[in-house]
């Protein structure tokens, strides 16, 4: 797979089209609606709430185009699996020195997806370019905002 390209995973995807189904739907009617109501109270120019509403409405579309771009330029991937360490894989690994030396648990996902907290990492990020293609037992080397950092892979799933 290209680095380049951009991944989803086939829940990601499921969860973005229930959330374009909600702002394409239910959401964009209800600022339609509040819209037609601020409209009708008058003067335009000096109506606040009519502009809180069409910045709502520019935000909704935003993230409606937002939604649609990735849906239609993104490549839908299953899990890993593999020995090869690929978008969707559970990567463990282990730093090869300093103090910090307990096992650290990640899944490669597509910058879409990344959540550090969720312990999903971007294929896009140094760690991830650093591990893509690698296998169990390597030793991935990458530069950190905090320097040089050396991991050892453990186990790949």
């Amino acid at each position: 797979m290209n680095v380049a390209d951009s991944y989803i995973t086939e829940e990601k995807k499921q969860s973005l089209e229930e959330e374009l189904a909600l702002l394409a739907g239910a959401k964009r009617k209800e600022i339609l609606e509040n819209l037609e109501y601020a409209k009708s109270l008058g003067d335009l120019s000096e109506n606040a709430e009519y502009h809180q509403t069409r910045e709502d409405q520019g935000k909704l579309e935003a993230r409606i185009a937002k939604i649609e771009s990735i849906l239609r330029n993104s490549q839908v991937v299953s899990g890993g699996g593999g020995e090869v360490i690929d978008i969707g894989s559970k990567v463990v690994v282990q730093k090869s020195a300093g103090p910090e030396r307990e096992e650290r648990t990640y899944i490669i996902v597509g910058a879409e997806e990344a959540d550090m907290r969720e312990g999903k990492i971007s294929n896009r990020s140094p760690f991830g370019q650093a591990i893509m293609g690698k296998k169990k037992g390597d030793t991935v080397s990458f530069d950190a905002p905090g320097g040089m950092v050396n991991y050892k892979i453990i186990k790949v799933s």
